[in-house]
Parts: C-alpha cells; structure tokens; sequence
C-alpha cells in the first residue's frame, strides 16, 4: 500500500468557531476552505474541520471522542500562555516524561500541548532499541 498524505477529520458544530480556534491561536496553516470545511497543515498530515457534530458546553466523555489532539511544541509555557490571555482554559501539568498542556476547542473537542524535547527523545530512545 502507498499512502501518500494522512489526516484527521475532525466533525465539529460550532465550524467558524473552531476554524478560527485552530487558524488563529494554535497557528495551523490554511490549506483550503469551503462553506462547509477548512482543510489545516497538520505537521507532515492534515487537520480537517468539518461542519456537522454535537457539541457541549465542557469537553466531550472519551466515548464521544476518544482522542485527543496533539500539538508538539518548543515551548508548553509560552502556548499555554498564549491561549490564556486568549481566554482558553488550560490544564498545565508537568511528568517525569515530559511536559503537556490540555484544553478543549470551542467544540469541546480535546487538545493538548506536548514538549518538543522530550518527545524527540523518547522517539529516539525508541528507536534505537529496535
């Protein structure tokens, strides 16, 4: 098999909102847009937000969405801040094995921040052990 691209379609209620969300203060680079979908730059694959979906006011239960969307960054403190002084509610928490940032898109839908460094370091620990 020959898979040239891969992406997440992510279904979501409150569309313009969560266009804006993932254009404006995560920084994902437009592709295309539609009436009904905006297509994202997501790394080496693509974050599709789609119109359709139920939202609810808080983050969707793990069976609604089980999955969470990751963002690795250079730096969790200053993401974290960036989308607090936006108004986004943010769960900082730090681990032996790196550093994440959770919170929820307009719809509910669950992200997080994740460090660059220990990722990258945990990635080739792995690999190295194959």
């Amino acid at each position: 098999m020959n898979i040239d691209r891969v992406g997440v379609i992510l279904f979501v209620e409150r569309y313009e909102a969560c266009v804006a969300f993932y254009r404006d203060l995560i920084g994902l680079r437009m592709e295309f847009s539609t009436a009904d979908l905006t297509s994202f730059s997501f790394g080496g694959a693509y974050l599709m937000v789609e119109r359709g979906g139920e939202a609810l006011d808080r983050g969707k239960s793990v069976s609604q969405y089980p999955c969470i969307l990751r963002f690795n960054v250079p730096d969790v403190h200053a993401a974290t801040r960036a989308l607090k002084e936006n108004g986004v509610e943010v769960a900082y928490q730090e681990f032996p094995w790196g550093i994440v940032a959770k919170f929820v898109d307009p719809d509910g839908n669950y992200c997080e921040f994740k460090d660059s460094l220990t990722f990258d370091k945990q990635a080739a620990e792995g690999l190295s052990r194959q």
